[in-house]
């Protein structure tokens, strides 16, 4: 059964103020960061690393979704995810989220203390992920995802449409509106202008009144407009989410918890100073 408190702890928060998810990767491919935390010890202490350095929520992913890598069956992904989820649901009260495309591994996970699913199709890959969702209480990411790269469409337009029909989806399949956050799905079937056009039009969701997520840490379209490699693009993700926040983002899913922690203090008290005036 979801921990209600933890659930709604996040719920809550995000309407406050903004929040930072730390991104584990369990898995041996990710993009950046594949095998560095793929047993539990090192998936343990890089959680608690991240939550000393401010993190708000952890996502723990036991598949990578970069471009080209190999699919993960259920029972593996389980294997990875699960010991760390039940581990970190016991030593630590900060929320947990679990990063997978499968309705039983999200099922699964949030059985083991997870109270966030992160779905990157938009629950358009599994057909039993809403029902999955409903029937264990959880939050749920909904991703704009469109498959395949079309460079003609116009990508804020395609997001909304989206994203209208995810909330009928959603609503035939009894989720709340308000256990939905909204993540515009950068890197995800979209040309280096559509990424940055999705980030500059976050502005347009707030029509549906979900928190929105943002995910843009170390991504191809920072190193296609800046040339740096991906180790090298932590100035470019932080001034990326510091446009998708001045635009209403409220969760920035991250790698680089310290350094994010730190932006989000100066831009909230530069707000907050602005406000005050």
């Amino acid at each position: 059964m979801i921990n209600l408190a933890r659930r709604d702890a996040i719920l809550a928060r995000v309407k406050v103020a903004p929040a930072i998810m730390g991104i584990l990767n369990v898995t041996p491919d990710s993009f950046s960061d594949g095998g560095r935390h793929d047993s539990l010890g090192a998936a343990e202490l890089q959680a608690m690393r991240m939550i000393e350095e401010g993190a708000d929520i952890i996502d723990i992913g036991g598949e990578s979704t970069r471009p080209g890598a190999e699919k993960v069956f259920a029972g593996e992904e389980l294997l990875r995810v699960l010991p760390i989820i039940q581990r970190l649901s016991s030593v630590s009260a900060v929320p947990l989220s679990i990063d997978t495309v499968k309705a039983s591994v999200a099922r699964a996970a949030v059985e083991a203390g997870a109270v966030i699913v992160n779905d990157v199709t938009g629950m358009t890959g599994d057909p039993d992920m809403a029902a999955a969702v409903a029937d264990t209480g959880a939050v749920i990411v909904i991703t704009y995802h469109r498959g395949e790269t079309d460079e003609s469409v116009d990508a804020v337009g395609d997001m909304l449409a989206f994203f209208a029909r995810s909330f009928e989806l959603a609503a035939r399949s009894g989720i709340p509106r308000e256990h939905i956050w909204l993540d515009p799905g950068v890197g995800f079937a979209k040309t280096p202008q559509q990424n940055i056009d999705v980030i500059a039009g976050i502005d347009a969701l707030s029509r549906y009144g979900c928190p929105v997520l943002v995910g843009l840490s170390r991504k191809s379209f920072i190193g296609h407009v800046t040339g740096r490699p991906v180790g090298e693009r932590l100035a470019g993700t932080l001034t990326a989410h510091m446009a998708a926040l001045q635009r209403g983002a409220r969760i920035l899913r991250v790698h680089d918890v310290a350094e994010h922690t730190d932006m989000l203090r100066l831009y909230q008290a530069i707000e907050g100073a602005g406000h005050e005036n």
